[in-house]
């Protein structure tokens, strides 16, 4: 039997992001199991994370910033660090980093003896094109003494570049808060966004950035409005702490060329973590034709919620969603997308999506997460600081 730990879990930031959602549950799944956990992360503003948990959460003070990816990563590394110099910081037994900004300032302190070792989980790896950015990246994951992927495709990408060994923890679904069951929020929800029960409603979540492909999607998008001009494109989130104006633009330039389109399409930000339910239940479809993904969590929560899928036919995704779990396109072919979006509302297949899409979700539990990570924590495990 594992003994209760202290658990220190850092990440990037407060706002709900994929890497900080797996945090936050892994968190409170552990704490379910009985051991006392702490989620950080840099909090320039102090106004805290985005929902409450049952895990402890400590905002860090976070020094102001350029407008340079470099001098952001560098800064919030140095936060991180300046934090935990003080012995009274450090009472844990493991400390597990969930991005590379956490993952350099933990190599950091244990350069400095200060800690003895660090876990890492790597969600993905991006590309920069700011060099030192790029080393800190790959320092973050060497530097690590246990690994953890939420997929197998990034376990094999760690063995294939840094022969390095990865245990695959995946992610999980609260099908307590994603469910089909509708409660005041359903209404609230679609009055916020003038949203008519005859709207055809396709979310993305995630924002305007190029690794969701949200150009693409919005050429699909454009080809069914075309045929269905009641039709809706919400697309929900955004909350990055990276630079996606260039990207925007574009985005930006491509609705400018036809009013109809622009008039479709709905861009929320960040929505209030209580209305992110009732978001999922209003869409007929949530389409996510991701080109880089560590897992696709928001493709759990659809599910859970009954809503059908159109993703793209790559890794992460065919690894836990079987043929007819979803409705599967080519990401980098617009029409395909939109072919997708159209089949998503047969009557009959979505009648089919949504029983498997339940049965997936039902298997995707944060216990089961939570209890993968346990192995490594007692490897990881050290007398906590008196």
């Amino acid at each position: 039997m594992i003994r209760p730990r202290r658990i220190a879990i850092l990440t990037h930031s407060t706002n709900p992001r994929g890497g900080v959602v797996h945090a936050l549950e892994l968190g409170d799944a552990l704490v379910r199991q009985g051991h006392s956990v702490t989620v950080f992360a840099p909090d320039p503003t102090q106004s805290g994370f985005f929902r409450q948990t049952l895990c402890r959460t400590v905002g860090i003070p976070a020094a102001p910033v350029e407008r340079s990816l470099r001098s952001m990563v560098q800064t919030r590394i140095a936060d991180y660090v300046r934090y935990f110099e003080r012995a009274d910081n450090r009472r844990f037994d493991v400390w597990h980093a969930q991005d590379g900004i956490s993952g350099n300032a933990l190599a950091n302190l244990k350069r400095r003896k200060l800690i003895r070792g660090f876990a890492r989980t790597v969600h993905h790896v991006d590309s920069f094109e700011d060099e030192t950015v790029n080393a800190l990246q790959i320092r973050g994951i060497k530097a690590a003494d246990r690994l953890f992927a939420v997929s197998g495709l990034w376990r094999d990408f760690l063995a294939r570049e840094f022969g390095r060994k990865a245990a695959v923890v995946g992610n999980g679904v609260d099908a307590t808060r994603f469910a089909q069951r509708t409660d005041q929020t359903d209404r609230e929800l679609r009055d916020s966004l003038d949203l008519t029960p005859d709207m055809r409603v396709f979310l993305a979540v995630g924002g305007v950035e190029e690794r969701k492909n949200t150009i693409r999607l919005l050429q699909a998008f454009q080809i069914l409005h075309a045929r269905y001009p009641a039709s809706r494109l919400v697309i929900a989130g955004g909350a990055s702490i990276l630079d996606h104006d260039a990207y925007q633009a574009r985005f930006s330039s491509v609705l400018a060329q036809d009013k109809a389109l622009a008039d479709a399409v709905i861009r929320t930000g960040p929505l209030h973590h209580r209305l992110m339910p009732a978001l999922f239940r209003a869409a007929a479809t949530m389409v996510f034709p991701s080109i880089r993904e560590g897992f696709g969590l928001v493709v759990l929560e659809a599910l859970a919620s009954g809503v059908p899928v159109v993703t793209s036919h790559i890794p992460p995704f065919t690894e836990y969603l079987g043929r007819n779990d979803v409705l599967w396109c080519d990401p980098f072919d617009a029409r395909s997308i939109a072919a997708a979006m159209v089949d998503s509302l047969d009557r009959t297949r979505r009648a089919s999506l949504i029983d498997s899409g339940a049965a997936i979700a039902a298997r995707h539990d944060w216990a089961n997460t939570a209890r993968d990570h346990l192995a490594g924590y007692e490897e990881l495990s050290e007398p906590a600081h008196a």
